[in-house]
């Protein structure tokens, strides 16, 4: 009798074992913070500043004090354009991330580039997206007026038109959070590094308060 006690106690507790590390396992699994990559140029990266003042760090800091389990990835590389983040964007994901925050076009911008090829590439962007099943934030960016009101008009709207094809979040402007300093570069002179194109630490702190929300939006829709 006894020794059938001590077998069945054995037996009971060896399920009980197994019905833990079971659960505990499901927790753990479902207590995975979304990852989010960030794809983007130098304006990502955080140029110029120091690792903890970037915009991803900053931007994660943001994110933890809305209590949302997130992790950003920085994927910023100074200088890409639309075609460089296109060329990457495959082989930067990995199996956990859930998300992508595409922000890329300044340096098409400076180049000149013409806006039928930076479309052509964040469609490339976004179909490889829409292929893993990643949600995504578009984030866009403005033609300077010297380009011409066509090609302005041609840039300008690329990104909110492909964030509607592809049932994406979209941002309308990188820098909106620097609007309610300014708009000219010498508003703007307070908020920005000294070559007038990458904002300092108390732009990056602008920039990530307005767009905060929108990576919010986004982390909530990859948790669904």
């Amino acid at each position: 009798m006894l020794r059938w006690m001590r077998y069945g106690a054995a037996r009971y507790m060896n399920k009980a074992a197994l019905a833990g590390i079971v659960m505990c396992s499901a927790v753990a699994a479902k207590a995975e913070p979304v990852e989010v990559l960030a794809l983007g140029d130098s304006l990502t990266a955080g140029y110029g500043l120091m690792d903890a003042d970037g915009f991803v760090p900053k931007m994660q800091a943001w994110l933890d004090d809305q209590g949302l389990d997130v992790r950003l990835v920085n994927a910023g590389v100074s200088g890409d354009t639309t075609a460089g983040g296109l060329s990457r964007v495959a082989w930067s994901l990995n199996p956990g991330t859930d998300a992508i925050m595409v922000a890329l076009g300044g340096n098409d911008l400076l180049r000149g580039l013409d806006p039928s090829v930076s479309r052509a590439n964040l469609d490339g962007i976004l179909q490889i997206a829409q292929e893993n099943d990643l949600e995504v934030l578009v984030v866009g960016m403005e033609a300077p007026g010297n380009y011409g009101p066509e090609y302005k008009a041609e840039f300008d709207a690329m990104y909110s038109e492909l964030a509607a094809e592809y049932d994406a979040l979209y941002f309308p402007r990188f820098f909106e959070g620097l609007m309610s300093v300014g708009e000219t570069p010498a508003e703007l002179r307070s908020v920005m590094q000294m070559d007038g194109i990458h904002p300092n630490t108390e732009g990056v702190e602008l920039i990530v308060e307005a767009l905060g929300p929108a990576l919010a939006e986004l982390v909530a829709r990859a948790s669904d």
